[in-house]
């Protein structure tokens, strides 16, 4: 990345970059808590995603750190290896894994995600953050940011914490909530039409300054409001430097031993590979530019954040799609954003925890909002309908799978639909009919041609067709565009070439070389 190209983009990535920073600071404590781990981890897997990983990876727009879908496996590994330092140990293995599978050039399955299900993944995350965000701008903040599951770690879902937020309004909450909303829907619509000095000054960071400002006017009694200590961020802080490097934990590596370590190794490195390759594929996609990641590196530099988080009590890193999406939405232009929002995470944990923690989380709710209505535009919907149902459906299971599970089942409901359609195209374009004559002596000719790739999912279809042709008829099976055709359709057209003679059918065969393995059947 040449300085000069940094500086060039400054103007758009620090602004972006401050967003992106203010908006991962919950998410980084929430996925903490969610996890079962200390809540600066969070934030020390947060730097490490943003400084190391951010100047390590070929992405321009992605960002990376602590992410929800691996919440659950840290929670339950933590618990299975017995101790916080062994797990660490196990994110440091994770991490080389991934060091190796870039090496391997493994990063090749990113390119198999049907953009369907990517469009999906990125409506589905959309209409996700608006739902789990809802509870946090009314007040009710018992559910820990970051947890994108629908069946909740307290036993609660999405909807119940929705009705209990409700139920529980905590008025200055919502105040600011709506006043927060309203700002950056003039912000977005309005003013940043009307001069510069709006584009440079982003609507969430005024959001946020307000957010504190009225935050203090309740605590000094100005405003007859008042917030709870879970309704504001709660970074750790740390008194001098002493206390702040007393927050770093150190792996256990007398437990390399230990096989449930290298097991938890390697469920992580291959769930945050998928994880990271799914956003990076998601992230190009909403990339103005549409530049393309190189997803070799993007492995390494994740499996070097992972080595690097894990060695000094991090949390395991991968790319992660609301605060990329945070990025690009607020104008990101370079991976300069993604680096400064990592040295602004750092910064902040030594010299300014105290002034973070004055942040309502309703400001942050009303951010995020925004973030998922542009994720999630209704007219999204309209477009990928009028593209057919191959497309519709693929994209509708993952959303639907996405809002009723997880991120990752819903893109495993999503790619299974995407699959059957492709089956289903295979299996109707396995060949063409052209249109039968009839020669002088009166006998009808059909010639069947058949497509470059046959498989045996085509069978049915080939057998079928031949089964139509009419007794005392002649029969032109065309293999002069075939690269490759199954055993399971080579040994049906043998058999149907045996049966013919009983129905006096005659069978040709053009650019047909018989494998040596039917010769002997």
């Amino acid at each position: 990345m040449e300085v000069k190209n940094v500086f060039k983009e400054l103007k758009s990535d620090l602004p972006a970059s401050i967003v992106v920073f203010f908006v991962a600071v919950p998410l980084c404590l929430g996925i903490a808590l969610a996890s079962g781990a200390p809540l600066f981890a969070g934030i020390i897997a947060g730097i490490v995603g943003g400084i190391v990983v951010g100047i390590g990876s070929g992405s321009p727009l992605g960002v990376s750190g602590p992410a929800a879908g691996l919440a659950v496996i840290v929670l339950t590994s933590i618990a299975a290896i017995g101790s916080w330092s062994a797990f660490l140990l196990a994110v440091v293995l994770a991490g080389i894994i991934q060091l190796i599978m870039g090496f391997a050039k493994a990063g090749f399955i990113a390119y198999f995600f049907p953009s369907s299900v990517i469009k999906g993944m990125l409506t589905g995350i959309g209409l996700l953050i608006i739902l789990k965000q809802i509870p946090h701008a009314l007040g009710y903040d018992k559910d820990a940011e970051g947890d994108l599951s629908y069946f909740q770690t307290d036993g609660g879902t999405t909807l119940s914490s929705i009705s209990n937020a409700f139920n529980t309004l905590t008025h200055g909450a919502v105040l600011i909530s709506i006043i927060a909303i309203t700002i950056l829907i003039l912000w977005d619509k309005v003013l940043i039409k009307k001069h510069k000095i709006f584009q440079l000054i982003q609507g969430p960071i005024v959001v946020i300054i307000l957010g504190i400002v009225m935050n203090y006017m309740y605590q000094a009694g100005v405003l007859n409001f008042s917030l709870a200590e879970d309704q504001v961020v709660r970074l750790p802080v740390a008194n001098n430097l002493t206390e702040f490097f007393s927050f770093f934990t150190f792996p256990d590596f007398s437990a390399i031993t230990n096989f449930k370590v290298w097991e938890v190794a390697i469920v992580l490195a291959i769930v945050a590979s998928l994880e990271t390759l799914l956003c990076v594929e998601a992230t190009d996609k909403m990339d103005p530019q549409k530049r393309v990641t190189p997803t070799n590196r993007e492995l390494k530099a994740q499996g070097l954040g992972n080595m690097l988080s894990g060695m000094i009590g991090g949390l395991p890193i991968t790319q992660v799609i609301v605060r990329s999406t945070a990025n690009i939405t607020f104008g990101g232009k370079t991976k300069m954003s993604t680096i400064l929002h990592g040295v602004f995470l750092l910064i902040s944990a030594i010299t300014i925890a105290g002034v973070l923690n004055m942040i309502p989380l309703s400001s942050l709710a009303a951010i995020l909002i925004m973030v998922g209505y542009k994720l999630a535009k209704p007219a999204l919907f309209k477009q990928m309908y009028k593209l057919g149902w191959e497309q519709f459906i693929p994209f509708t299971a993952t959303v639907v799978g996405i809002l009723a599970t997880d991120l990752l089942k819903g893109i495993t409901i999503g790619i299974l639909f995407g699959i059957f359609y492709t089956l289903r195209h295979s299996y109707r374009n396995s060949h063409h009919m052209k249109e039968s004559i009839t020669t002088e002596e009166g006998q009808e000719v059909h010639h069947l041609v058949l497509a470059e790739e046959v498989s045996f999912f085509n069978k049915a279809n080939v057998i079928k067709e031949l089964d139509e042709i009419p007794a005392n008829s002649k029969v032109i099976i065309d293999f002069s565009k075939s690269k490759s055709v199954a055993y399971d359709v080579l040994e049906l057209i043998k058999d149907y070439e045996t049966n013919a003679k009983t129905k006096n059918i005659t069978v040709e065969k053009i650019k047909f070389t018989e494998p040596a393995y039917l010769q002997s059947t």
